[in-house]
């Protein structure tokens, strides 16, 4: 009974959006009102010299972008909320990809002047994809924008989502007076000046109430019951069952720097969003409710604290309870492993816990043991699915610049390619090592982190290469795999778990080869074994 009532407690969600939307801004906003955190960070704003708590990388905060996913867990009204914040820069996608396999819903945030951006396509294309639950919340109100119609307009056109308002906000920018709550009728003034503390609402059960104008002016309130009755006209009522099912998306308004909106998002959500739902796995489906433990990492991240050499593996618990000092088995070894010290998260802070519960998100120390994908249960075979790696887009080799650290380099990229910040490929011909990136940026952060937290360091050199693909051979004697493998020689190499890949350096060049070589498939992704 214990159990069905601690997973009924739990919500587990990401926070997606283009980058400079607002999203780690609305992150450390749920955890104010979760009274997790005193005063909340802004990424931008010099003015608070306090960081946002959910950036801490040393990069992160330089930059004032989000670069690794981190995990913030707070109880708000005896639910357990637990956050994934994601990093909208589109270097980073891949990251973000595989962090959308661990929630239960999302929050998509949109910039009210921006409207729908490219990056906010492409992710909530994966959860329509995989019909997560979403919720839409637009920034940023308190500046100019597109009106409230328009971008409702937006939203259902360039993302395909079947939208209803919960909120709506009255005037806009310069003009902007508050918010109608339409979920729970009533009304939310701005004032401005809320940096910190949390504005008082107003019940309005009826807006044909005269007391109205005086609060908001006479125009306000006329534009306001005109803007409700073609809400009501327009947009479907909301249907609980169809937002689970991610078929109709509610949408609330604020600005998320003004503590604004923030509130009735937060409300709403732990009343409405789903607890853990089941997984597929490739033998059978999974439940919440099974008694027997299971759960798969999908993030490593090296460094957690620089003053000791640790990873840890973030495990997303699907059923049952795991517990410390438990042994259980790892699938793909096919052993046994006990954790004596499971994390729990806080931003940076960490604690131990001795039970976590299906929708938690677990660090656990590794030494080396785990992969992204790797499967953990109480002992049955389950692999977990979903977690690929997508062909980089960038390519250098990386040389060392300091002959006396090459030791401490290989660990650096070793770890780090574990924790999928890259991919390493190997040249057959020579054993140089190649880094693909799906952005740019990443090198900077490589080059960064094996400075600072391997003390090695290292240069590029272009290496240029349109695409790299996985082969996969009909049958490896046959005359023509023998003969693609000496003719294209010197574009193969190994991936850092052994499989061939192709290095095509244009897109006429692959395409020849597809041609000449009918049984060599070449793919853009290798599912994790």
């Amino acid at each position: 009974m214990e159990f069905q009532k601690e997973i009924a407690k739990r919500r587990t969600f990401g926070i997606i959006s283009h980058p400079d939307a607002g999203k780690t801004t609305l992150t450390e906003k749920l955890l104010l009102f979760g009274g997790a955190i005193q005063e909340a960070g802004a990424v931008k704003s010099n003015k608070i010299k306090k960081s946002a708590t959910s950036d801490f990388m040393e990069i992160e905060r330089q930059r004032g972008i989000s670069v690794a996913t981190s995990v913030l867990a707070f109880i708000y009204k005896d639910k357990k909320i637990n956050i994934l914040d994601t990093p909208g820069h589109k270097d980073f996608a891949e990251d973000t990809f595989r962090t959308l396999t661990a929630v239960d819903s999302v929050i998509v945030v949109i910039d009210v002047a921006k409207g729908v951006e490219e990056q906010t396509e492409k992710l909530v294309e994966v959860c329509r994809m995989r019909n997560i639950p979403m919720i839409v919340f637009i920034n940023k109100l308190d500046r100019e924008g597109k009106d409230a119609f328009d971008l409702l307009d937006e939203v259902e056109q360039k993302l395909g989502l079947s939208v209803t308002p919960l909120s709506f906000p009255i005037g806009m920018g310069y003009d902007f007076k508050g918010i109608y709550n339409i979920y729970e009728k009533n009304i939310n003034l701005f004032s401005g000046n809320s940096k910190k503390n949390i504005e008082e609402t107003i019940a309005f059960d009826n807006l044909d109430n005269p007391e109205l104008e005086e609060i908001i002016g006479a125009n306000a309130a006329e534009e306001l019951r005109g803007n409700l009755e073609l809400v009501d006209g327009v947009y479907p009522d909301f249907d609980k069952e169809a937002y689970l099912k991610g078929e109709l998306q509610p949408v609330f308004f604020g600005s998320a720097l003004n503590n604004f909106g923030v509130r009735e998002l937060l409300d709403c959500f732990v009343d409405i969003a789903p607890s853990p739902r089941p997984k597929k796995a490739e033998e059978r489906l999974v439940k919440a409710d099974e008694k027997d433990f299971s759960g798969f990492v999908f993030k490593i991240h090296a460094n957690m604290d620089p003053k000791h050499r640790d990873r840890l593996a973030f495990v997303k618990i699907v059923s049952g309870t795991f517990e410390r000092n438990t042994p259980y088995l790892h699938v793909r070894q096919g052993k046994k492993l006990k954790f004596s010290s499971p994390n729990a998260f806080f931003a940076e802070k960490k604690e131990i816990v001795d039970i976590s519960y299906p929708g938690d998100i677990v660090g656990l120390h590794d030494t080396g043991n785990f992969k992204i994908g790797d499967t953990l249960t109480s002992g049955e075979e389950l692999h977990y699915k979903g977690i690929p790696s997508f062909s980089p887009e960038h390519f250098r080799y990386i040389n060392n610049a300091d002959p006396m650290k090459a030791k401490q380099l290989y660990k650096g990229i070793d770890q780090l390619m574990d924790e999928g910040v890259a991919q390493l490929f190997t040249l057959e011909m020579n054993g140089r090592k190649v880094i693909g990136t799906v952005g740019a940026l990443q090198y900077e952060v490589i080059q960064y982190r094996l400075e600072h937290e391997y003390g090695a360091k290292c240069t590029y050199e272009n290496f240029p290469v349109h695409k790299a693909c996985w082969v996969e051979a009909e049958d490896e004697n046959n005359d023509e795999f023998q003969e693609f493998k000496r003719v294209k020689q010197k574009f193969l190499a190994t991936d850092k778990r052994g499989q061939l890949v192709f290095l095509a350096d244009s897109p006429f060049s692959l395409q020849m080869t597809q041609q000449k070589y009918p049984s060599v498939k070449l793919h853009y992704t290798s599912e994790f074994e």
